[in-house]
């Protein structure tokens, strides 16, 4: 289950979500579902909870929910801010 570096500081706007990595001091900023995504993860759940999470709020079936969540989770490890 992915979870934030301990140096990254992840903030709520309106529109989605910024992330800080304080190593860095570069932003990143997700849109609506990244957020949904995010939330999910940081809340204790795993893909498969945050892909819940996006059928919930958005008209999406499952496999593409799953597929989404993955698609993110992998962008979220290639810029170094979640570990594994």
């Amino acid at each position: 289950m992915p979870h934030l570096r301990q140096d990254v500081s992840a903030v709520e706007v309106e529109d989605g979500m910024v992330l800080l990595d304080e190593r860095t001091g570069r932003y990143y900023q997700v849109n609506g579902s990244g957020a949904v995504v995010l939330g999910a993860l940081l809340g204790g759940g795993g893909e498969e909870e945050a892909a819940d999470a996006l059928t919930e709020r958005y008209d999406v079936d499952r496999e593409r929910a799953l597929a989404d969540v993955g698609r993110i989770v992998r962008q979220l490890r290639a810029t170094g801010l979640v570990t594994p």
